[in-house]
């Protein structure tokens, strides 16, 4: 291996400058463009949703390293996009205001039992999406669901109903009956 091979691979064709620059402005674009996009594309990705995604890496990606190929290149995008992660969700740990202007508001879903269809529709959730989601976190059906909603980051969070007074003294009274009837069946066992 000559020096040429070592040269391609480890010196970047473009100043080290540009190569922090391009990450950091693509990375606010993708941050805002993902955010007027909608909860959505990060809640589930139905087949659509997860072609756009990854095609979005790729397009981006000439974008991030320029004409660069070189490692050392790609390390330096690769560190830039972390390191400003890592500031960004820092900064906005601090600053709860704006964390919630970036991230946004959860959406209620499902309120009191009632789903709530026109926020199903602003956020582009089909019932079978959400009946979907409900059941990959133990619910049945939507019916068990009193409260639903829609998170920041794109999770659904599911709240059961809780039964009524009634319906405990009814399920209280059916396993008193229950063990009344294993007793009776025990006394009469013994007296035969």
């Amino acid at each position: 291996m000559d020096a040429k091979f070592w040269s391609d691979i480890l010196h970047p064709d473009i100043s080290i400058l540009e190569k922090i620059i391009r990450p950091v402005i693509v990375y606010i674009f993708l941050v805002i463009g993902l955010r007027l996009a909608g909860k959505r594309e990060l809640a589930q990705l139905n087949p659509f949703d997860l072609v756009v995604l990854l095609t979005l890496s790729n397009t981006v990606q000439n974008a991030i390293i320029g004409n660069d190929n070189s490692v050392t290149g790609g390390i330096i995008g690769a560190t830039t996009l972390l390191l400003v992660n890592y500031i960004v969700v820092r900064f906005l740990f601090k600053h709860e205001k704006l964390d919630r202007l970036v991230e946004g508001a959860s959406d209620l879903l499902i309120e009191a039992g009632q789903i709530k269809h026109d926020r199903l529709k602003k956020e582009l959730i089909t019932l079978t999406e959400l009946e979907s989601a409900a059941h990959r976190q133990g619910f049945a059906t939507l019916d068990e669901v009193d409260r639903a909603s829609l998170e920041p980051g794109g999770t659904f969070s599911f709240i059961g109903k809780k039964p009524t007074p009634e319906a405990e003294r009814h399920a209280e009274v059916l396993l008193r009956l229950d063990q009344l009837s294993a007793e009776l069946a025990a006394v009469r066992a013994a007296q035969t």
